[in-house]
């Protein structure tokens, strides 16, 4: 009984971490080009008035912003100022990717997507590689809710892993169980035959 008790403890713990789970991406682009950061939540029920989202670089400057559903470049760094690009019309669908045009190479580094109405966060490796003369291509035919696709298999995986060990300790409780029960019908039929 204790085996099956910690069990559901594991599988709760387990699914709460999994909604929780941040994924770092790494995306790669040309100097001068454009590039798609993807952010995207595992909720898909938002409001518009609930929608807080901040999109930061190296955990500290202030790349984007969009409250209460709004874009907003209120607290936005001066060097992101214009070259910042949202997708609204995916808000409700819990998508917050944003676009980053003519790349510098000092926008290369770590961007984090803070999702606040859900607690969740995503964070974006930039790597800026020089253009070429041959095939010089940027990142916009990236679909924005690629990350959203990683998340999907990273959790699919981790719930058939969870099955398979929640099959493992099933079959392993219930052979414990048939494996004590002839003792206990013995014990009885020796108890019942010495008191009579």
């Amino acid at each position: 009984m204790g085996i099956m008790i910690f069990s559901c403890c594991f599988i709760c713990v387990f699914a709460v971490l999994v909604n929780k789970v941040s994924l770092q991406v790494t995306v790669e682009a040309v100097f001068g080009g454009s590039v798609v950061l993807p952010c995207s939540s595992t909720q898909h029920d938002h409001e518009l008035q609930d929608i807080e989202v901040y999109w930061v670089y190296s955990d500290s400057t202030s790349v984007f912003d969009i409250i209460k559903g709004k874009d907003s470049v209120k607290g936005q760094d001066s060097w992101y100022k214009n070259r910042v690009e949202t997708f609204p019309e995916e808000y409700l669908r819990g998508n917050f990717s944003l676009k980053l045009i003519n790349l510098q190479h000092t926008d290369a580094g770590q961007y984090t997507c803070f999702i606040s109405h859900s607690s969740e966060h995503e964070t974006v490796e930039l790597i800026i590689k020089e253009s070429t003369e041959k095939g010089n291509k940027t990142n916009d035919q990236e679909k924005p809710n690629q990350a959203e696709t990683v998340r999907n298999v990273v959790i699919v995986v981790s719930v058939l892993v969870l099955l398979v060990v929640l099959i493992v300790i099933i079959i392993f409780y219930l052979r414990k169980k048939r494996a004590q029960a002839p003792l206990f019908s013995s014990d009885r039929i020796e108890e019942q035959t010495t008191v009579t």
